[in-house]
């Protein structure tokens, strides 16, 4: 039988927030804190915006066509993050394929711009946007 181990809180030994997991191939090992996500945000991007779904996201701005700034709930430590992200549904097949979402602008520890152009670089707004940062929380 599987082992099962409830708890509420895993704190590192050598370092409270820092925990290193094993990999599936046994050989490596990565560590738990730095492999998260600090923020992610699914979004409805076209008309009246609105937040579909997130985690340490407080708010969403349309700054313009296929851009948006997302603000963390929780600050992060520096500006010195990553953003990737999603979308799906903009009002034609083709640009829905060929889109892609990127920072844009100013990105600091409490807010990121992202925007989502199509292959002629032009904006587009999309039905569905999503984003996830990695980087280190305040």
């Amino acid at each position: 039988m599987a082992s099962q181990l409830k708890v509420d809180t895993l704190t590192g030994v050598t370092t409270a927030g820092s925990i290193d997991v094993t990999g599936e191939g046994n050989s490596t090992t990565t560590n738990l804190q730095q492999g998260l996500s600090k923020c992610w945000c699914l979004f409805n991007g076209t008309g009246t915006i609105a937040i579909r779904d997130s985690f340490n996201s407080s708010g969403l701005t349309d700054v313009g066509t296929g851009i948006y700034q997302v603000a963390y709930s929780n600050n992060t430590a520096s500006a010195n993050t990553v953003t990737s992200g999603s979308n799906v549904g903009d009002p034609t097949t083709a640009n829905r394929t060929n889109a892609k979402i990127a920072a844009y602008g100013s990105v600091s520890t409490s807010t990121t711009y992202i925007s989502v152009t199509i292959n002629d670089g032009s904006y587009l707004d999309f039905t569905h946007v999503g984003i996830t940062v990695n980087g280190d929380l305040a």
